[in-house]
């Protein structure tokens, strides 16, 4: 679920003030790629009680909010036909979790979208707790594309077959047309779809290149795809550490971008457009 132990952490700078750091948006191929910079915190030093509120306070919370609440969901699992009962565990796991961590979300622009309508909701993958602040703050039912390994941890694994999440095997895509066309047919249906295209958590903070692949059921369905930017979560919790360390976090909706009309020999063209519009979201100002 989490990445091993690790700290990722930047001193202060001699001037005893919050040093700052240029962060480029993801270099990659694409088209229409902008050079821009954002200015952001290069970090602070956490000491020993922070790190110590983390390992004995916050991790052992959301592992037991994990285990009773995904145990408590088992027997629901065999009659929940659309998977609003487990939708409903895992959002008031992804609550518990959220509440517990102190960190204040702030969601700007999707009162703007029509949340009643079949989305593809592209997110950039900065922390291992995305995934629960999505659950937490989109106020709708919705599915997940997410990678073979996760199946392999106790309880999640269940969950995540149980509750119709789609799996996607990222080393044998072919294994995965079942699943894939059972999207299809969800989106269709109307259940709208959450994926990270880029297809696994960002090692250093920036957004990493898009996987064109990501939106070839946005494609298929001719459905928009909404971008959302969540901005904060890397520092929230980055790869490789257990260490979580509060801060304000905020989401933030672009404006739907339509697939009407494209095939997929557009998705590379679609995902340039899209990673673009993630970015300005994740590295712009107010």
């Amino acid at each position: 679920m989490w990445g091993g132990p690790g700290l990722n952490e930047v001193e202060p700078d001699a001037r005893g003030s919050r040093a700052t750091e240029q962060i480029p948006r993801a270099e990659h191929p694409q088209a229409g790629q902008s050079a821009a910079y954002s200015e952001r915190p290069a970090g602070k030093k956490y000491g020993l009680l922070s790190h110590l509120r983390s390992y004995f306070f916050f991790d052992p919370l959301i592992w037991f909010y994990t285990v009773a609440l995904g145990i408590a969901s088992i027997p629901f699992g065999f009659f929940d036909r659309d998977g609003s009962i487990l939708h409903a565990f895992a959002r008031a796991w992804a609550r518990l979790t959220m509440k517990s961590i102190f960190s204040p979300m702030q969601v700007i622009g999707l009162d703007h979208i029509d949340t009643s309508r079949p989305h593809v909701y592209a997110v950039n993958h900065g922390s291992a707790l995305d995934i629960p602040v999505l659950y937490a703050y989109l106020p709708f039912q919705f599915r997940i594309l997410h990678k073979k390994e996760l199946l392999s941890y106790p309880i999640v694994g269940w969950h995540l077959k149980r509750s119709g999440q789609v799996c996607v095997d990222q080393q044998n895509p072919a294994r995965s047309v079942g699943q894939i066309k059972s999207a299809l047919r969800t989106l269709k249906r109307g259940m709208p779809l959450v994926i990270f295209p880029e297809g696994g958590r960002t090692p250093d903070g920036r957004i990493q290149a898009f996987l064109p692949g990501a939106f070839f059921l946005a494609i298929k369905s001719q459905v928009d795809i909404v971008p959302i930017a969540l901005r904060g979560m890397y520092e929230l919790l980055p790869m490789d550490t257990y260490h979580i360390k509060p801060r304000p976090i905020e989401m933030r909706v672009g404006q739907p971008i339509s697939t009407a009309g494209l095939e997929t020999k557009d998705m590379e063209q679609l995902s340039a457009k899209v990673q673009k519009e993630i970015e300005n979201l994740y590295y712009g100002s107010e």
